[in-house]
């Protein structure tokens, strides 16, 4: 809920009471902040267990397109995603579960993202998949996003060895 008037708004951003109400029990150890410029594309991102993480996303200013692939191999849905835009004016938040790959293109001028997790970060378990994996095909709506050496170079869907 978003309580506004003239001066501004209020919201409580998250509630484990109310979280845990709606069957959302996950504890949350380690709050994130990201910038970044128009277009860039950060994922398509994921750790492996016993580092797997829940994350809590929102956009605090700006606007981005957030993706969630299905990496469960057992799932019905294995290989399909989501996307939502999430923006300062819409407030929306985003539960992406363990077992998907994440990812964000920024369509602002820039966006600050926030991101809530369940476990903390461990380089032996990160892991990451081709932004523009045909097999996956998200649909991006854009064809040249600034990306780090490390996303322009993620495994392809089909190459994936290490998953859920």
């Amino acid at each position: 809920k978003v309580f506004g008037d003239s001066r501004g708004f209020f919201m409580e951003s998250y509630n484990k009471k109310l979280f845990q109400e709606n069957g959302i029990d996950i504890d949350f150890v380690q709050d994130n902040h990201s910038r970044s410029a128009k277009d860039v594309l950060r994922g398509l991102h994921f750790q492996l267990p016993p580092f797997a993480q829940d994350k809590l996303v929102r956009v605090i200013k700006g606007e981005v397109l957030d993706v969630a692939v299905d990496i469960r191999k057992d799932s019905p849905s294995y290989g399909k995603w989501e996307s939502v835009k999430l923006s300062e004016e819409n407030k929306k938040m985003f539960l992406v579960p363990k077992g998907f790959a994440h990812g964000f293109l920024v369509l602002s001028e820039s966006a600050d993202f926030e991101y809530k997790v369940s476990n903390y970060y461990s380089p032996e378990h990160d892991r990451g998949l081709r932004w523009n994996d045909t097999d996956i095909n998200v649909e991006w709506g854009i064809s040249n996003p600034q990306l780090s050496e490390k996303d322009a170079n993620q495994p392809f869907f089909k190459d994936l060895k290490d998953t859920f």
